[in-house]
């Protein structure tokens, strides 16, 4: 059996609210291995935004423990944090959250200059992989000359450019028409087993999740795997 490249041990995470503190997730356990592929699934305001920003150290867990390549994020300050996503975790929004005044190649690349030390292949690979989701032609592009499903497509690139081993989607087909979504879908999963890299995926969407070896509910605050037709 496969050492767990993520694990979540009774993780729990509350925020103050007028009648006392608001417990969003309650007792999480997870163990994810390299290079495997999960979904979270559950209802708009569940928790999976607030889980997928625990497993990558953007927030910390009211209580409980996250540990990445058997390390506690918990117990790195918020510098070290930083540069483990940058050289362990990439990101996958909604919104595609690039950067307008900067082009295709520039924007992938801004995601690399984070990396310490900066890896001089970078720029090849960051081409290599624009080639591969079929944006060879548009490297000088700006995203507002993109559609919808390219500027996406632009940020699963920028996520992958600095190798991680883990990485995190949270609703990526969500802003995408349906065959944009399902090609978007594709490409993830083709990605993933290419480069080797863990997936969690947090969605909505049962035609990205069905593409997934494992599918979890979020209900009540706790995972579990999900009934057939729910």
């Amino acid at each position: 059996m496969a050492v767990a490249l993520l694990r979540l041990e009774q993780v729990a995470k509350s925020y103050a609210g007028p009648d006392g503190p608001l417990e969003v997730l309650r007792g999480i356990d997870l163990e994810v291995a390299p290079g495997s592929s999960l979904a979270v699934t559950g209802p708009s305001g569940s928790g999976k935004s607030t889980l997928l920003n625990l497993i990558g150290g953007l927030d910390l867990p009211t209580r409980g423990r996250v540990w990445l390549d058997g390390a506690d994020l918990a117990a790195h300050t918020e510098d070290e944090r930083c540069a483990i996503r940058s050289r362990d975790i990439g990101f996958v929004f909604q919104r595609h959250h690039l950067l307008p005044q900067f082009t295709v190649l520039e924007n992938v690349l801004l995601s690399a200059a984070a990396r310490q030390p900066p890896d001089p292949a970078a720029a090849a690979r960051a081409g290599r992989l624009l080639a591969r989701v079929g944006l060879e032609g548009r490297l000088r592009h700006r995203p507002g000359e993109l559609s919808g499903g390219e500027r996406q497509r632009v940020a699963v690139v920028r996520a992958l450019v600095n190798r991680p081993r883990l990485l995190l989607a949270d609703e990526p087909t969500g802003a995408l028409d349906r065959a944009n979504a399902e090609a978007l879908a594709q490409l993830l999963t083709e990605l993933q087993r290419e480069e080797g890299v863990a997936l969690v995926v947090a969605t909505h969407a049962e035609a990205l999740a069905a593409r997934m070896e494992r599918v979890l509910r979020l209900r009540d605050g706790r995972l579990a795997l999900r009934e057939e037709g729910r």
